[in-house]
């Protein structure tokens, strides 16, 4: 593969950051809210994710959306460190992987993500590998909220890939995510889809070849 390819375009949650969604409802749980889970599914529902994962929503206005849902005894550091609860490490051996690519190909970034975790997974990064600049270990870093488009949609990889004058054909993206997989496809992208349950990003780069 690795002659077919000169770009490699990669996700960000669970891919390189390990992610437990449940941590957030275990945070809340501990504040006194029970019903986060149940409060979540409600809260997408009403596409309050969505808009904040596109920009569409300032993190001023989703506090207030999860005061309305939770309760109004909820400051923002509170809501903050709750909502940035599933966040988790980047173990050192994906950093040197990501180094090992950017030698190789052109590579990028492209995350649903939102302007709460963006300074909360950048800090993880500082404290636990010493990096200070986490777009640096990219050719380019693309966060939804900040180009207002979000995978699955075709607009946001085509978006990604323009700003590099990259060929969808010759670019690989992997993702945990099956949908976003789909949606890379018909972009016109090659992608591979990451089974967290059977291997890791350093499994699926080896099987591919990816630094042969």
């Amino acid at each position: 593969m690795r002659t077919q390819i000169d770009t490699v375009l990669l996700d960000l949650g669970g891919v390189l950051i390990d992610v437990d969604y449940h941590a957030t409802a275990r945070s809340f749980r501990a504040l006194g809210h029970p019903d986060f889970e149940r409060l979540y599914s409600k809260a997408q529902q009403d596409h309050l994710f969505d808009g904040f994962e596109t920009g569409a929503i300032s993190p001023a206005e989703f506090r207030d959306r999860i005061r309305q849902l939770l309760g109004p005894g909820l400051d923002d550091v509170a809501i903050d460190t709750g909502w940035n609860a599933m966040l988790g490490s980047v173990p050192p051996e994906r950093i040197d992987l990501l180094h090992r690519l950017k030698q190789r190909y052109r590579l990028l970034l492209l995350s649903n993500t939102n302007a709460i975790h963006v300074p909360g997974f950048e800090a993880i990064v500082a404290r636990e590998n010493g990096i200070t600049d986490l777009k640096g270990l990219f050719h380019g870093v693309y966060y939804s909220c900040a180009i207002g488009l979000r995978k699955p949609d075709a607009a946001a990889f085509h978006h990604v890939l323009q700003q590099h004058e990259a060929d969808p054909a010759r670019t690989l993206f992997i993702d945990d995510s099956i949908q976003h997989v789909h949606g890379a496809r018909a972009a016109g992208l090659r992608a591979e889809h990451l089974e967290l349950e059977k291997e890791d990003v350093l499994g699926l780069a080896a099987r591919l070849g990816l630094l042969a």
